[in-house]
């Protein structure tokens, strides 16, 4: 097998070693786009176990949390580890007008589906506009 030197992923690997970054939490990619009446996030997490997927709501603040383990490997020797290991976590501030008590996720082949409904009060409603000749008629008939 050839392996080709890049001399920036070894900057990283020293720097990471150097300063412990893999203690970090790191940024999982993320797609969030609303679809009608709800909001829709898809969060890449490839090997990470749907057990250690952690979402929870405080107040305007929804936060997503997840690990991917390094896996318990004996006797072997690295050629090349690029596939990042860790907590993963990213944050949202949401609005008054999502429904919070109502959202949903799955985990399917590596991505998360969150999905946020958007709450009664804030969706578009129609406002019945009478006129002052209608009132009028209402009083004299009552």
């Amino acid at each position: 097998m050839s392996m080709s030197f890049d001399p920036f992923s070894q900057l990283d690997r020293i720097a990471q070693s150097v300063f412990d970054t893999s203690r970090q939490p790191r940024l999982m990619p993320v797609d969030l786009f609303r679809e009608g009446d709800r909001y829709v996030l898809n969060a890449d997490l490839p090997g990470v176990d749907p057990g250690s997927v952690d979402i929870d709501v405080d107040g305007h603040l929804l936060t997503i949390r997840a690990q991917r383990s390094a896996g318990n490997r004996e006797n072997f020797r690295w050629l090349a580890q690029e596939r990042p290991f860790g907590s993963y976590m990213r944050q949202f501030t949401i609005g008054d007008d999502v429904d919070a008590e109502a959202i949903s996720a799955s985990y399917d082949n590596g991505v998360l589906s969150v999905v946020i409904p958007i709450a009664e009060r804030a969706k578009p409603r129609k406002i019945q506009v009478e006129s002052a000749a209608e009132n009028g008629r209402k009083a004299v008939a009552a």
